[in-house]
């Protein structure tokens, strides 16, 4: 079996180890959800991962309800994300953007209209805003003549993201996102081509990845999902057949890679009983496969590489304290604790500041 250093080709893509960065939320944009300057460093920072996957990026407004998260959808944010990328790439990296749409997990005052779904519903608890949480509120469902619209937000941020210099795109179809919304049976109750039956369900999923492949090339794009338990109150109720019917709808376009977020029992940042369905997956998807979810030693991560369902990593919060990541488990160095208390501020403490092992060694 493969080694986790060892390099892997997703798609038009070559990764120098299987060591990826897992799209992280930071708020560190503007409130026009424009890119500073800090985050070309945070990146850079991280460039040794064999590929970067960026924070969640909104592809409109409409979709987009976190504060001071980027965007992709005006020329302000394309021109901001280029000394990113450019900076990626000047050491050595590899950048994709996730895309964004977060359907009804956002609030009003945010986004500036009445959240959207596949159908009338509401997550319980309490949205971010720009003035402290609030309630979420009953989003209104998508009608089917507003579906060509939101393919074309998809390929409009898909165009962006090459401009800005993005090598592909990866579109964000878990934790009770849009995609998410429709694909799962307790969120959607459609009565359209978009809902009831598995094939229905999935039908958004595959026509926004469509669309997108047509824009980037189906080497250039990627997906993630969440197959296993409740993502932000949206769940269903055989999700075997619908995921794995999901993995088959993918692997016919021939998309670069899929990433699975698959949290366990004892979960971090989210917990299910629910079993992981990456083996099943695995089956039914012919390209790399990449699993994330509380992977933080050497050991975990190649162990499911020899399993022979996972191709490759991707690591999340690890990623935030040690930027150096590859290296320290190269070599068993001790990694840095993060501090969750600044994931989400707007300065440079807990974002930029963390050192790099010859830093610390110095």
């Amino acid at each position: 079996m493969p080694s986790l250093f060892d390099p892997i080709q997703l798609g038009a893509i070559h990764a120098p180890n299987r060591i990826l960065m897992a799209p992280l939320t930071r708020g560190r944009a503007t409130k026009a959800h424009v890119p500073t300057e800090m985050m070309a460093e945070y990146y850079t920072q991280r460039a040794s991962a064999g590929l970067i996957i960026s924070e969640a990026t909104g592809i409109s407004q409409e979709g987009l309800g976190w504060p001071f998260a980027p965007g992709l959808w005006t020329d302000e944010q394309v021109e901001a994300w280029k000394p990113v990328t450019d900076s990626v790439h000047a050491a050595g990296g590899r950048i994709i953007v996730q895309m964004w749409h977060m359907g009804r997990q956002v609030h009003s005052s945010v986004i500036g209209g009445q959240p959207v779904s596949s159908s009338a519903t509401a997550t319980a608890g309490q949205a971010h805003t720009y003035e402290g949480k609030q309630d979420f509120e009953t989003a209104r469902p998508l009608a089917l003549d507003e579906i060509p619209r939101l393919l074309a937000d998809y390929a409009l941020a898909t165009k962006n993201a090459l401009a800005a210099g993005f090598d592909g795109v990866q579109i964000h179809g878990a934790n009770g996102y849009l995609i998410d919304q429709f694909l799962r049976d307790n969120a959607n109750f459609r009565d359209d081509i978009y809902g009831g039956s598995i094939e229905n369900r999935i039908r958004l999923m595959r026509e926004v990845t469509e669309r997108v492949a047509g824009v980037a090339g189906a080497d250039r794009t990627s997906i993630r999902l969440s197959p296993n338990g409740d993502s932000q109150g949206v769940d269903d109720s055989n999700p075997k057949a619908l995921f794995v019917a999901a993995a088959k709808a993918l692997d016919e376009i021939g998309i670069a890679f899929l990433e699975l977020r698959e949290p366990g029992p004892d979960g971090t940042f989210g917990r299910t009983d629910v079993p992981k369905l990456s083996p099943e997956i695995r089956e039914a998807f012919s390209n790399p496969l990449v699993l994330n979810s509380d992977y933080r030693s050497v050991e975990e991560a190649q162990a499911a590489i020899d399993s022979g369902v996972a191709d490759a990593i991707a690591f999340g919060r690890t990623f935030i304290s040690n930027p150096d990541l590859p290296e320290r488990l190269r070599t068993g160095a001790p990694l840095a604790a993060d501090n969750p208390r600044t994931w989400y501020s707007q300065g440079a403490e807990g974002y930029i500041d963390y050192p790099a092992l010859e830093t610390v060694q110095a």
